[in-house]
This record gives C-alpha cells, sequence and structure tokens, in this order.
C-alpha cells in the first residue's frame, strides 16, 4: 500500500527525516511512536504531499504521491485541527465532507449512527461552530470525518491527544472497528498502550530515523517502556 526509499527532509541543514526504506502492507495498522520531533508529523505530510522531501520517494499503490492525484481517492486523513472548517457547525462539516466524496445527506446520516457512541453526545445538535468546542471534540470532529470516505487507508496523527479516557477507550474501539473491516491505517501516538493495543506493527522513530520496526506482542510495551525511560 505505501512504500518509501530514501526518503529524507531537511531544514536549515538538519535532517529531520531519514527513511532509506519502509513498506506498509495493505490491510496493516501501523503505530508511529517517538518523542516531539521524532519526525512523525513531517513523515506523515510527506505520504500526504503536503510537503516535498529533500530526497527520496513516497509510493501509494505504487505511484509517486508527488505525480498522481489519485491515490486522495483512497485516503482519509486528520493530521491537527487546522483542517477543518472552524466556521461550520459539525454537521454543515460532514455534510460538505460528504458531498465532496458524493455521498447522499441519508449517507452521511447513516455514517453519523456508526460513531454517535464516539461523539457521545457532544458534537451532533450543539448549535456551536467546530471553533467553539473544546480541542478534544475538534479532534473527534476531525477524525469522523477523515474516516467518512471509507477510504483504503486512514493516516491519524495522535488521535487520542486532548481526549478524556471514555472517549480514548471508544476511539480505541472504532479503530480496532476499522481494522477488521481490513482498512489499512498510520496512526502516530505519545500513548504507547492504546497505540499497541490497535496496531499490528510498532516503528519507533528517534530524530527522524527508524530505531525499532517490530510487530506487536505481549512484550512491545514493556520493550518501548525501557527504551523511553533509559
Amino acid at each position: 500500500m505505501i512504500e518509501v526509499r530514501d526518503l529524507q527532509k531537511i531544514y536549515n541543514g538538519v535532517t529531520v527525516v531519514n527513511i532509506p526504506a519502509l513498506t506498509v502492507q495493505k490491510g496493516e495498522t501501523i503505530g508511529l511512536v517517538g518523542n516531539n520531533g521524532a519526525g512523525k508529523t513531517t513523515f506523515f505530510r510527506m505520504i500526504l504531499d503536503l510537503i516535498r522531501p529533500s530526497k527520496g520517494q513516497v509510493f501509494s499503490k505504487g505511484e509517486d504521491v508527488r505525480s498522481t492525484e489519485d491515490w486522495k481517492q483512497y485516503t482519509g486523513s486528520h493530521l491537527d485541527e487546522g483542517f477543518l472548517i472552524d466556521f461550520l457547525t459539525p454537521e454543515e462539516y460532514f455534510n460538505f465532507i460528504g458531498k465532496l466524496n458524493g455521498l447522499t445527506p441519508g449517507d452521511v446520516q447513516a455514517f453519523l449512527d456508526r460513531f454517535r457512541d464516539f461523539f457521545n453526545g457532544e458534537i451532533l445538535e450543539q448549535r456551536k461552530y467546530i471553533r467553539d468546542f473544546s480541542k478534544g471534540n475538534q479532534k473527534k470532529v476531525g477524525v469522523a470525518a477523515a474516516a467518512m470516505s471509507d477510504p483504503e487507508l486512514l493516516i491519524l496523527d495522535e488521535p487520542f491527544a486532548n481526549l478524556d479516557p471514555s472517549s480514548q477507550i471508544r476511539l480505541k474501539n472504532l479503530l480496532k472497528d476499522l481494522k477488521r473491516q481490513g482498512m489499512t491505517m498510520l496512526i502516530s501516538s505519545h500513548d504507547l498502550s492504546h497505540v499497541i493495543e490497535v496496531c499490528d506493527r510498532i516503528v519507533l522513530l528517534e530524530k527522524g530515523q527508524v530505531v525499532e520496526d517490530m510487530q506487536t506482542n505481549e512484550t512491545t510495551l514493556q520493550q518501548l517502556e525501557s527504551y523511553f525511560t533509559v
């Protein structure tokens, strides 16, 4: 699904991402972990062609993301709240995203019904603009909108951030459901336990480089905790 070759991003002479090779198979769920400044968000932005690499290529289904826009038809993403149209209400925003993806109002409503547990009565029918919601509830809007088109590939940057414990658990269960449906996912998170529980593989980045690429098992959390506490 995703292949990275000799990928580098350099800012002012400092290399912030340097990944010689990385492959994500169709249907895999990959967790990206690392301290602040590890290069996770920069890596996601290059996958989504929001910034151009200094060197190397990102391929989605075998095509360079810089040379075609076909990948946008099967890719959903939420990186931060800056990508939301925050002068709309959630309902207006979801209907707008639905129209972009060729969904009818009935399709949008059916989709939102699947997310009502995650929304927990805090998103819909609130008569508020997105900008007036808490950061956590803005996150819920962004994550739901990213999944609205039922994408083959879903990219989420820190989806558990700013969510209360109940919402984190609801999101974890939602991501597990999407995984069971065969969706390929790339998820970055500082919450090690949640991302390990959801993901098949964990890729550990440090200063832009892949330090570990491991299949998740019963010892993964202990391994990561040992790494981050040394």
